[in-house]
């Protein structure tokens, strides 16, 4: 019996990617963070922990230099059990009045990198960002990065970017907020494949996330370069002034159940047409979803098989798949009839956007060509949720918040200086045991990016993130059926037995589903969430902390 057990622990480790290390507990007031971690080694000079563990709530936890783990990292905030409140981490101001630019800088090839609950702000602890602040910097090839239940405030060049080559990226249900620099409208990006020596993308998978207020694109992974995978699923996309996605020449994507309200507000000017926004080929109009057809060179790397055959793009053509399926997408009245305002009165005219651009509609069209294009479902519909926002997005607050529209005339009439737009912008102050406001300002109004259980068919067979991870006593589980069939769900202790049942061989219809798991009684450590379902299984750990 003690063998089979033995197994089960081996195969759970295996498929997680687990491995036995301690974890070095981190507080506040330990010192820099960069400085802690980057002592934190062995006599060899590898690194002596690979999981750090945040518990500081009530002062924020500074960096004066990149944190530069010398292979893999986790970091885990520990939330207050009764708000939720992640950690925060922010940058010092250094001796020469500089702000560090990077946060976490990953230059180790083949380095794996998990961040959950934390509270990243860009902002410094005098209340200014680095002009080029990103919280994550990835320079190294074949690197992974998880983020999960994560904030991103205010960062004006990156919340992630990379030019490593075939790296892959997961990130959910995190809060990317407040992403606007005050006079380049081409930064102030979620995640992007950056320069230089712009790079190959394995894959990026974006679920469950808020891009709100932000200026350039909420998801970057594709510019002139070949990408494997791209999924970008049940996001919010509230508020950009640019196009909010960048994703020209994918060749395997999913765009599904997401909502785009307010976006691409700068359109497209008279100086940037054709330039970036249609990079290959010029376009007339240009959309929320905007594709191209392939370059020769990307089409041999997609079909590397037949890269020697001369009809290797059409071939190319003709395997792509791509669908954009049950999205919603809106402009309120006062951002098309400024449009309107604009374009009769001055001679820099904007192209407003469509959602879908009149090129790409012409692709998923033309079965011929691309018989695996796909969109169904999509409507320009009112999500209705955003109203009480609008206005200070609309108009700006006070100080140097001007709002969207007034941020529009100054970019496109080349006098944008030191204003930016926003929504319930952090302020810092200079005080020791300063936090950001929570929960965030915007957290009473947006809804929740899970739906109902059981309302919608998911495209995937998932288990989520428990949320929260680490925990104490509760957490939730929330999981995805592709498929009608039995399922189980149970979580198991590192022995490999299965110490609760939460779901018993239950018939359950495709769908979206969330349990509640009280684990009052268990002793603190590692445990893991198995779900099977119709021959599939997905595992995930979660650890207990008292």
């Amino acid at each position: 019996m003690k063998k089979r057990f033995l197994l089960v622990v081996l195969l759970i480790l295996s498929l997680t990617g687990f491995t036995q290390a301690e974890t070095l507990v981190v507080n506040a007031g330990d010192g820099n963070l960069n400085e802690v971690i980057g002592a934190d080694t062995l006599a060899d000079g590898t690194q002596a922990h690979d999981m750090y563990q945040l518990v500081t709530l009530d002062m924020t936890y500074k960096f004066t230099a990149p944190i530069t783990p010398k292979g893999d990292i986790t970091i885990v905030g520990v939330l207050d059990p009764t708000t939720l409140r992640p950690p925060c981490i922010q940058p010092a101001v250094l001796p020469d009045a500089s702000i560090p630019d990077i946060m976490l800088s990953m230059t180790v090839n083949g380095s794996q990198a998990m961040l959950e609950n934390l509270y990243l702000l860009a902002l410094a602890t005098n209340n200014t960002a680095n002009g080029a602040g990103t919280a994550i910097m990835v320079t190294a090839n074949e690197v992974d990065i998880t983020v999960e239940n994560c904030v991103f405030d205010g960062w004006l060049g990156f919340g992630i970017g990379y030019n490593g080559n075939w790296c892959d990226f997961f990130i959910n249900g995190c809060d990317f907020r407040n992403f606007v620099h005050p006079n380049q409208h081409y930064v102030g990006e979620v995640i992007r494949n950056t320069w230089p020596n712009e790079a190959y993308t394995d894959t990026l998978i974006m679920t469950n996330n808020t891009m709100f207020c932000v200026n350039g694109y909420a998801a970057a992974p594709v510019t002139k370069f070949y990408e494997t995978y791209f999924e970008f699923v049940g996001n919010k996309v509230l508020w950009t002034f640019k196009n909010p996605m960048f994703i020209f020449n994918v060749t395997n994507a999913k765009i599904n159940n997401n909502d785009f309200y307010g976006t691409y507000v700068g359109g497209v000017d008279t100086n940037e047409n054709p330039w970036w926004d249609n990079l290959w080929e010029p376009d007339t109009t240009y959309g929320v979803i905007a594709l191209q057809p392939l370059s020769e060179a990307n089409a041999k790397l997609f079909l590397p098989g037949d890269s020697l055959n001369p009809d290797i793009l059409a071939l190319a053509e003709a395997a792509r798949t791509v669908e954009v399926k049950d999205n919603i997408c809106f402009w309120p009245e006062a951002v098309t009839d400024f449009w309107d305002s604009w374009n009769a009165t001055e001679a820099n005219t904007v192209i407003t956007p469509d959602f879908i651009s009149e090129r790409t509609q012409a692709m998923f069209a033309d079965d011929a060509t691309w018989p695996n294009l796909v969109d169904s479902d999509n409507s320009i519909l009112d999500p209705g949720y955003m109203a009480t926002l609008d206005n200070d997005v609309l108009n700006g607050t006070i100080g140097n918040d001007i709002g969207i529209l007034s941020y529009f005339e100054q970019i496109r009439s080349g006098t944008a200086l030191t204003d930016v737009w926003g929504y319930g912008i952090t302020q810092v102050s200079g005080e020791t045991d300063w936090v950001p406001e929570w929960p965030l300002p915007e957290a009473s109004v947006l809804p929740t990016t899970v739906r109902e259980e059981g309302t919608a068919r998911p495209d995937q067979f998932a288990l989520a993130n428990a949320y929260p991870n680490p925990f104490n006593p509760s957490t939730t589980i929330e999981y995805m059926l592709n498929t009608d069939g039995i399922t189980s769900l149970s979580v198991y202790n590192v022995l490999g037995r299965n110490i609760m049942t939460l779901v018993d061989r239950e018939y359950q219809n495709a769908g979206l589903y969330k349990r509640s798991v009280s684990m009052t009684g268990f002793t603190s450590g590692m445990y893991f969430v198995v779900l099977e379902h119709a021959g599939d299984r997905a595992i995930q750990k979660i650890m207990l902390l008292k």
